[in-house]
């Protein structure tokens, strides 16, 4: 896919080529014409000196009054030639055309001005012709200029075209580049983009003005979401201690101790589900603070040891190559342990008995990164999609989760510019690629 200032050099690169293939194959007729016409100028012009020498010295020099002979004069190259000779004609002649003539027994074609000339009562044809093998050797140098001037004037006027354009669509470039360096509305460079060009200024006040709207929209959103999440945290409290307190209970009938339990789990996923909510909200509202240092490969190492158990259990394996400690800056050390937490324990979900997940971090020039991947059933495009959504688990069919793990992470990723890859197939895993920002 190529980008606009490309598109545009492009086209105006092949508009031109398209009027120059029309030149070109015009070119040989245009020259012609116009070697033809130059010609023509120029046998009359000498016949014109022809005359006026003729006027100054006489005919004798050239035809003795007594001789039927006529006057002839060629070049070395036999490329011109000027003749006079005596001749009875009835109408005056005065025309081009092209004729052969004999010289030194060879042919050659000229193109011949012919002019009848009367003096002393007795008429003489001039005749002044040039070669047509020359005139063809001028068509061609003259084409071969006119080409080489061509692909030069191209050449030029496509840099410049490209120069001109990529100047002219360099605020379009600054306000793709504050596009692309936001992580939230509230992020977004609300400073113009210095630009001449009218469309470019509406476009940048048209997209301060959405992420204004959107900032103050998403704060709202986030408001209601922190207070519905308070209001829900002490009814569920309430109801919980109920719950545990009937459990207290002596003589408590089986089957209704049964369904008490049952709530309770139900009450521990809400309230799971709330506080989800709540670290959301926090995070987007930039609520943590990224001030602390650590080793990537003790977070690492302690999510495994809490999950190993539970794998284990599941019959999947979990292997680990963690060679270096990479030390994490300006960082929340929580929040990634909840990031890649909700990740691994994703990937145990949804990785058959038999199973393997793999975790492995490095060092890739200026930037660490992580990749977590797993056998387990894939995922189609569609769910894909759909990965990051709250609310969508990626088992959806199973029931297990809320759907809102992968969420949080995204949400953690985000806070901390770390870019997430996921690639899966249905039936071969799911491989998570996390790219830390570079190293200052």
């Amino acid at each position: 896919m190529l980008r606009l200032k490309v598109k545009l050099a492009l086209f105006n690169l092949f508009s031109k080529l398209a009027v120059t293939a029309i030149f070109i194959i015009l070119l040989p007729y245009i020259i012609e014409r116009i070697n033809l016409r130059q010609i023509d100028n120029t046998l009359i012009q000498k016949r014109e000196k022809v005359i006026s020498l003729i006027a100054e010295y006489g005919i004798e020099p050239f035809i003795s009054a007594d001789s039927t002979d006529g006057f002839g004069s060629y070049n070395i190259l036999k490329e011109e030639f000027i003749s006079i000779e005596k001749v009875d004609l009835e109408e005056e002649v005065n025309n081009i055309e092209v004729a052969k003539r004999l010289i030194d027994n060879e042919i050659i074609e000229y193109r011949v001005h012919n002019y009848s000339i009367q003096i002393d009562g007795k008429i003489y044809l001039i005749e002044v012709g040039k070669s047509l093998a020359s005139i063809s050797q001028t068509s061609e140098n003259t084409r071969r200029v006119i080409l080489i001037f061509l692909v030069f004037i191209i050449l030029i006027t496509f840099l410049t075209d490209f120069q001109y354009t990529q100047r002219l669509l360099r605020p379009l470039d600054s306000i793709i580049d504050k596009l692309k360096g936001i992580s939230s509305p509230s992020t977004f460079d609300k400073k113009e983009v210095p630009t001449t060009t009218e469309d470019f200024v509406s476009l940048d006040r048209a997209l301060i003005e959405l992420m204004e709207r959107i900032d103050l929209l998403f704060s709202k959103e986030k408001e209601i979401t922190v207070n519905i999440s308070h209001e829900l945290m002490t009814p569920i409290s309430v109801l919980r201690s109920k719950l545990e307190n009937l459990l207290l209970r002596e003589n408590l009938q089986p089957e209704i101790e049964e369904k008490i339990e049952e709530s309770l789990k139900t009450l521990q996923r809400l309230q799971s589900l709330v506080n989800s909510l709540l670290l959301i909200a926090r995070i987007e509202s930039r609520q943590y603070l990224k001030n602390e240092n650590f080793p990537l490969r003790g977070v690492l190492l302690e999510i495994i040891d809490e999950l190993k158990p539970i794998a284990v259990d599941a019959g999947i394996k979990i292997e680990h190559k963690l060679p270096e400690p990479l030390e994490i800056s300006n960082a929340n050390r929580t929040l990634i342990f909840s990031m890649f937490y909700n990740v691994v324990n994703n990937a145990v979900k949804n990785t058959g008995n038999g199973g393997l997940i793999t975790i492995e971090s490095f060092k890739d020039k200026n930037r660490f990164q992580v990749i977590i991947s797993d056998t387990g059933r894939g995922m189609t495009p569609d769910q894909l999609k759909n990965i990051f959504s709250r609310f969508r688990s990626r088992n959806e069919k199973s029931g297990d989760g809320t759907g809102i793990g992968l969420a949080i992470a995204k949400t953690i990723a985000d806070f901390h510019n770390i870019e997430i890859n996921v690639n899966s197939e249905p039936g071969k895993g799911t491989k998570f690629l996390f790219i830390f920002p570079e190293i200052s």
